[in-house]
């Protein structure tokens, strides 16, 4: 009896530990997706601050991280590095709304020397506001912190060169340069399409990766920019009025993707 009692406990622990087992990784499954959920609505919150603090900055990453998804796809990034593209892309100035910065960009007046050295801090700044969120995202940081930076390593904040640059800066950071040249600043007047190409060309191999800009400025990529572009300065009725009936806006989710691919492009204001 004893021996057919000891034996039943023996069939039935394995069972017993494979349960317990199953039932920790379930749990831990449910806590990391209820953790990325929150680090994905912590990314929503943090836009809409930008949004709420200055839309004209809003305004500005959305056009840009609509440019830098049309390249990053040109290039054939796989999805999860488009997203990140797409996260730097939202997120590159969000430094600027630091304290000390937020009366510079909202002055009407040239920036002075000491301004444009404030000016500097607000990758370094953007960064740091983003650490937190590096277990999640752990490109968006170092993103953000290297937009500035040139491929001939004479940017800033570290002056990284070439391929040292992540692959997500250097996307953004043709696409912030395009959309700061074809958008008014209180420094700097709006100009042509025509003339922010020209510009991009003009920095290939010394402020850009020289295999990025002649992506974008191939005929393909620079029509679908022109007709990003286009949508980005269509007055907000005419854009509702486009939408099909009963169709809204979609909510941001883990992926961060903004707007759906099959209704156009997501939306982009210059360097500095």
């Amino acid at each position: 009896m004893l021996l057919a009692k000891r034996a039943d406990m023996k069939g039935i622990l394995p069972l017993s530990v494979g349960a317990a087992t199953t039932g920790l990784l379930y749990r831990e499954h449910r806590m990391r997706t209820k953790a990325e959920r929150l680090s994905a609505a912590t990314l929503e919150t943090l836009l809409n601050a930008i949004d709420a603090n200055d839309a004209q900055t809003g305004g500005h990453v959305r056009r840009v991280a609509t440019y830098a998804l049309i390249l990053g796809e040109a290039a054939g990034l796989d999805e999860h590095t488009l997203h990140t593209v797409e996260r730097v892309a939202l997120f590159h100035d969000i430094g600027k709304l630091h304290g000390a910065l937020t009366d510079i960009f909202h002055d009407q007046s040239k920036l002075t020397p000491e301004e444009r050295r404030a000016v500097r801090t607000h990758p370094q700044r953007g960064a740091e506001v983003l650490e937190p969120l590096s277990a999640f995202y752990p490109e968006l940081g170092k993103g953000v912190l290297a937009h500035h930076e040139r491929w001939d390593g004479t940017g800033y904040p570290r002056g990284l060169k070439g391929k040292r640059i992540p692959l997500q800066a250097r996307v953004v950071a043709i696409a912030d340069s395009f959309d700061a040249i074809t958008h008014r600043r209180r420094y700097s007047h709006a100009r042509s399409f025509s003339d922010a190409r020209r510009a991009i060309a003009a920095g290939k191999g010394t402020q850009f990766d020289p295999e990025l800009v002649e992506l974008f400025l191939s005929p393909p990529v620079l029509a679908k920019i022109d007709e990003a572009m286009r949508h980005a300065h269509m007055p907000q009725k005419k854009r509702r009025g486009n939408r099909r009936r009963g169709e809204t806006q979609p909510a941001p989710d883990i992926t961060f993707r903004w707007s759906s691919r099959s209704r156009g492009s997501p939306s982009r204001d210059r360097q500095l």
